[in-house]
């Protein structure tokens, strides 16, 4: 006879993962929750999907897709690109067997933001996720973050493929050619826009922030200065490089700021080491592991995370030399995020990637729109309004229309779904302990299978995680 399902088992699939439709029917979750979880931790799988793009293979889309002077035939493929990468993300969270680790690719996919809303990374947003994020998501944070960084898909969304050196032999070249009557030089200076993201939102979070979990940041704009002129020369491969172009360098060492570069009171040697080097020193910082540790808290526990959590998750990670899998076991091992109340409001996406879970859609979530309805609900995929990404908070997914839209769409779906599937039924399998009396209640009550099934979507306890 198959183990009870506890709370604990409803919490690891719903709040840690993401969404089941049979909590007795996942080996291993009944039976011993947090081992469960446990095993999940490492790379997360490859996505599924056709023809998913290597870099190489979407940086040509791209380039032949871009500009006014692209035909019908190439911006219709860079559409489809894009259309494969949105499918592939959602249809892979929807028939995991990971849920865990897939929802902490998702974490880290949002934490290093690359947005289709730029131009400048459309088609290019799959492949950063699928070689950047993915494999190292259980790995040393140095590592995710120096692989993030270095994208190509990252140095164009903030710039840093146009960011020069000013005394870089490239902007030297042009200042003389300009003095000689040649044409103005276009290329001046530096970009700092991925270098203050890099500081602000990647590692040591907003100087002087911190709040309740402390102060951190700790850096100036000197510090936002340097790193910028650290970055310089790292550009990607070229707009009309082929696929066998790509060697996963990007190091132009002519638009490279020379000299040595001071940074949190740290010099650095010009070349392209200084990178791993700088990222390898902020990956270490006091400061990162509070920033990580609050953001993972908030994203997993609470929008407002229990200080002292926060301090045990940010002495796990520098106790671990910045693992993320001791920062994830110590996580696992909080008293404060298994306390049985659902606390999180679910963003669109996880609404509807726990819905298609429910309803054990696989690929089919995908079936009519790449979206899967997500634009309608204010947050198509891969397309973050910012460098910041999404928000991780339910005050930013609770305003009139945002509800109103989830009803909307959990209607849609009653509609057509709700006369093939048993809602009651299908309720206490996939909430156990967690559906409350009155949602059961209402559930029962309902007047027919659409509107059971709607009751269910719409129930708080579905919601929220």
């Amino acid at each position: 006879m198959p183990p009870p399902v506890t709370p604990d088992a409803a919490l690891a699939a719903h709040r840690f993962g993401l969404g089941e439709a049979d909590l007795a029917a996942v080996p291993g979750l009944a039976g011993d929750p947090r081992g469960w979880l446990r095993a999940q931790i490492g790379p997360a799988d490859a996505q599924h999907g056709q023809a998913l793009p290597t870099l190489g293979q979407a940086l040509a889309v791209q380039a032949a897709g871009r500009g006014a002077a692209a035909g019908d035939m190439a911006k219709a493929a860079l559409r489809q690109q894009v259309q494969v990468d949105m499918r592939a993300r959602l249809a892979t969270a929807a028939s995991t067997t990971r849920p865990f680790a897939e929802r902490l690719a998702l974490f880290w996919c949002n934490h290093f933001t690359v947005s289709l809303g730029k131009g400048a990374s459309v088609g290019l947003v799959g492949a950063f996720e699928r070689e950047a994020i993915r494999p190292h998501i259980a790995g040393r944070f140095a590592d995710l973050l120096a692989a993030a960084v270095s994208h190509p898909a990252m140095l164009r969304y903030l710039d840093n493929a146009r960011s020069a050196g000013p005394q870089s032999p490239l902007v030297q070249r042009l200042r003389r050619r300009s003095a000689l009557g040649g044409a103005p030089a276009r290329i001046t200076g530096l970009n700092e826009n991925l270098a203050r993201e890099v500081l602000e939102l990647h590692t040591l979070g907003v100087t002087g922030g911190g709040g309740a979990y402390g102060p951190w940041g700790g850096y100036g704009q000197a510090d936002v200065t340097a790193l910028a002129a650290v970055l310089t020369g790292w550009r990607g491969p070229r707009p009309e490089a082929d696929a066998a172009a790509v060697d996963g360098g990007g190091f132009d060492p002519s638009w490279h700021q020379p000299g040595d570069k001071w940074l949190l009171g740290r010099r650095y040697a010009e070349g392209p080491l200084a990178l791993r080097a700088v990222l390898n020193d902020l990956a270490h910082h006091p400061s990162t592991a509070r920033h990580l540790a609050t953001k993972l808290a908030r994203h997993l526990v609470a929008d407002e995370p229990p200080p002292a959590l926060v301090d045990r998750l940010a002495r796990a990670y520098r106790e671990g030399g910045g693992d993320l899998t001791v920062l994830y076991q110590a996580l696992l091992d909080a008293p404060e995020a298994w306390a049985p109340a659902p606390a999180k409001l679910r963003t669109p996406e996880e609404f509807v990637i726990a819905s298609a879970r429910l309803l054990r859609w696989g690929d089919r979530l995908v079936a009519r729109a790449p979206d899967a309805g997500l634009a309608a609900l204010g947050q198509r995929p891969q397309s973050a309004p910012s460098p910041a990404g999404w928000p991780d908070q339910a005050a930013d997914w609770l305003g009139p229309e945002a509800v109103w839209q989830r009803v909307t769409w959990a209607s849609q779906v009653a509609e057509r779904q709700g006369a093939t599937v048993d809602a009651r039924a299908l309720a206490r399998a996939s909430l156990g302990p967690l559906l409350g009396e009155a949602s059961s209640q209402q559930i029962e009550r309902a007047t027919d299978g659409p509107q059971a099934l709607a009751l269910l979507l719409l129930a708080p306890e579905f919601q929220r995680r």
